[in-house]
């Protein structure tokens, strides 16, 4: 999967369950809208990871690694503590969808540089 791809999913994902945590919940917090402004942004930038803009790609990066350390900072285990299974499970949903993005981006950095010293040492 190409780093792009992962973003766009990721984005999504947490768009989608992000809304599902505010509007299904009986005392919805605007904190549960953290994720959907996150994916909003980072939706936002796809068009230039998908070209490979290097600066637009570790802004991407950045907001990605603040998402997933921030879902597991607070949502996560404030909804252990309630004992909330589903919000457990949203929250794990869009940590995974982080990380796997968070991965292909990484692959992706490693990929360019090593094809970069590749084509340096072949001059």
């Amino acid at each position: 999967m190409k780093a792009h791809t992962a973003s766009l999913i990721n984005a999504v994902v947490l768009i989608g369950f992000g809304l599902w945590a505010y509007f299904g919940s009986e005392t919805p917090s605007v904190t549960a809208l953290i994720p959907v402004v996150f994916g909003v942004v980072i939706l936002s930038l796809y068009k230039g990871v998908k070209k490979e803009d290097k600066i637009i790609a570790h802004i991407a990066v950045l907001l990605t690694l603040l998402i997933l350390i921030a879902l597991g900072v607070k949502p996560l285990p404030a909804a252990m503590e309630r004992g909330d299974g589903l919000a457990v499970m949203r929250v794990v949903v869009m940590m995974v969808s982080t990380f796997v993005a968070l991965f292909f981006f990484i692959k992706s950095f490693v990929d360019v540089r090593k094809a970069r010293e590749a084509a340096a040492a072949q001059k």
